[in-house]
């Protein structure tokens, strides 16, 4: 048996207040996190509320965080987490609002997965039977298939922590799960990847890559993105200020073995765009006070030759 000592935080939806209460339960060696959560809850305080169901690392209900990052309380070994007796701190899913103690609200969660579409759809009429598809076109969505709708993604999402309109890791992942099959008709894919293309969507992903660190079944939303991201430069989706970034870091680095920060704002919105780049003179009013503006003389880098010559090959192919 092992001893193990929990930090929980309540949430009182009476008061609306929060609170970490400890707890110390004795559970077996191999028990997981959710374990120790559920030996409380039927042994010590039975108002501690927590959402769980399968135990199995499949219906995602458990998700919370744990010392501070998310992960499926029934797959999270106490020892994995608390290897010396350490406390374990724990907390409900991030970016969302508690119900109560370790309940999220995850109705935002599933209003960003309908926000997608998350349907397929394919030509008609409809076949007699079924839509076939070959099974190689398939194996590229068998890590989005793999979602199981946890929202551990979401809970550490940094875009989300400052920008709520922000579709989210989860939905886009689900998104790519129709963009990328066969099935769909090219005019659903282009309208889909349009949207996606849009304020709030594939280009708003900063690559932390906090939510491919959190899955808890691989599925890599981030990797997603950018696969979306791809498909729809590919398709002529370029009048964003998302492609006009990637065009311009590309481009400097490219020509001169280094970033020119100097220019990346300008071009990102759009040089015509007067209106746009004279929204940020607060902002680059307040770098230059802190001395944070990069120079405007950006110089071509020794050894940039090769740079360029990477970027040529890359481009052949």
């Amino acid at each position: 048996m092992k001893t193990v000592n929990l930090k929980v935080k309540r949430f009182d939806p009476a008061t609306r207040k929060s609170k970490f209460q400890d707890y110390q339960v004795e559970v077996d060696d191999s028990a997981a996190v959710l374990d120790a959560i559920i030996e409380v809850r039927e042994y010590q305080d039975e108002t501690l509320a927590v959402r769980c169901s399968c135990r199995s690392a499949i219906c995602g209900s458990c998700a919370m965080r744990v010392n501070g990052h998310a992960k499926l309380a029934c797959m999270t070994k106490v020892s994995s987490v608390s290897p010396n007796g350490e406390t374990i701190v724990v907390e409900p899913l991030g970016n969302a609002e508690p119900v109560k103690d370790l309940v999220a609200d995850m109705g935002p969660f599933w209003a960003k997965v309908k926000q997608v579409q998350p349907w397929l759809k394919p030509s008609l009429p409809a076949p007699d039977r079924e839509y076939i598809a070959p099974q190689e076109a398939m194996q590229d969505l068998v890590g989005a298939v793999n979602c199981i709708m946890c929202g551990a993604c979401v809970s550490d999402c940094t875009v989300l922590e400052v920008d709520k309109n922000f579709i989210g890791p989860a939905a886009l992942a689900k998104a790519y799960r129709f963009v990328g099959d066969p099935r769909e008709t090219q005019t659903a894919r282009d309208e889909r990847l349009s949207q996606l293309s849009k304020y709030g969507g594939i280009w708003d992903c900063t690559h932390c890559y906090e939510c491919v660190q959190v899955c808890p079944k691989d599925v890599a939303p981030m990797e997603r993105i950018l696969d979306i991201r791809r498909a729809a430069v590919a398709a002529g989706f370029r009048d964003n200020n998302g492609t006009r970034h990637s065009d311009s870091f590309a481009r400097s680095v490219k020509h001169t073995g280094s970033l020119d920060e100097f220019r990346l704002l300008p071009e990102s919105l759009g040089l015509d765009d007067i209106a746009a780049q004279l929204k940020f003179v607060p902002t680059a009013l307040r770098a230059i006070a802190k001395g944070k503006v990069p120079s405007p003389l950006h110089h071509k880098r020794p050894g940039a030759e090769h740079v360029t010559r990477i970027f040529d090959e890359m481009e052949k192919e």
